[in-house]
């Protein structure tokens, strides 16, 4: 961290930020009492669009704190839960689903409005893999040509549950893709023109096919797309260590765990920020 830029963001805020890649990614410290009171909420919101991830290192919140401060940052999602993220079927009984976030995907495309961030929390972490990378989807789109922006603003994707459930299940039974043909497609462009004026690619494992586009046309400029959005330069990878609290803006990253043992245990706490703004 040597190249890494250490501020303050104002003479009277005690939250520090240091940069961890000039793309994606910083740290904060504050203590916990204003973190959950909300004295750096505003400025925290800010930092997740310019830096996609913010991370706060050893912080170990109890539950009421990580509720408490997650409602600081806007509307809460479902209410008050935590989520229990792991591929414990005994503490999940949805581990099988989650096996999907072994693969590049944002949250909420088979909705109109997708979370706004997600807040995570280490409670117990796996002897090996394990690590949560982000891509920057604002910065990756921002570095193609001008012939390949014209190009992806053009374009419609329909995303599908099945798509990104046969990255772990590819030979499905007929009952089992029944289940996932429960959910309809959900068609959004491949370009996400934001109220602020920014752009995202809208890419991850549930997108399908593109909309009036030879299906092996349409594949292969869908994973150009993903290789590129995820070259080292636009992601940062996150060595969890125990107590680590890490909030990503869903709106303009993709996302995908590290492999790890999965009868290792390994245990995130998430509350998630309800999102405000749809994908068109």
């Amino acid at each position: 961290m040597s190249n890494s830029t250490r501020v303050s963001l104002s003479e009277k805020s005690k939250l520090h930020v240091e940069h961890l890649t000039p793309a994606i990614g910083s740290v904060l410290s504050a203590p916990i009492e204003e973190l959950v009171a909300g004295l750096h909420s505003e400025e925290i919101v800010d930092l997740l669009e310019q830096r996609g991830v913010v991370v706060f290192r050893d912080l170990d919140l109890t539950d009421e704190q990580q509720m408490a401060f997650t409602q600081t940052l806007g509307e809460s999602e479902k209410g008050t839960k935590i989520t229990k993220i792991t591929m414990d079927p005994l503490e999940n009984p949805n581990a099988d689903y989650i096996k999907g976030a072994f693969y590049w995907h944002i949250d909420g495309t088979m909705s109109e409005v997708p979370i706004f961030a997600s807040v995570m929390s280490a409670k117990r972490l796996s002897p090996t893999g394990g690590n949560t990378e982000f891509s920057n989807t604002y910065a990756a789109f921002d570095a193609l040509s001008d012939e390949e922006k014209a190009t992806v603003e053009k374009l419609q994707v329909v995303h599908m549950l099945e798509a990104a459930q046969r990255y772990v299940n590819p030979e499905p039974s007929y009952e089992t893709l029944s289940s996932w043909q429960e959910f309809e497609p959900n068609t959004l462009p491949l370009l996400w023109k934001h109220r602020s004026g920014r752009k995202s690619l809208v890419l991850g494992s549930t997108a399908s096919h593109i909309e009036g586009m030879g299906l092996r046309e349409g594949t292969a400029l869908l994973t150009k797309l993903r290789s590129w959005a995820t070259q080292d330069q636009f992601v940062y990878s996150h060595k969890w260590q125990l107590g680590d609290l890490v909030i990503w803006d869903n709106t303009g990253t993709m996302h995908r765990a590290t492999p790890y043992p999965l009868d290792c245990g390994r245990l995130m706490y998430r509350t998630q920020v309800a999102g405000f703004e749809p994908f068109a």
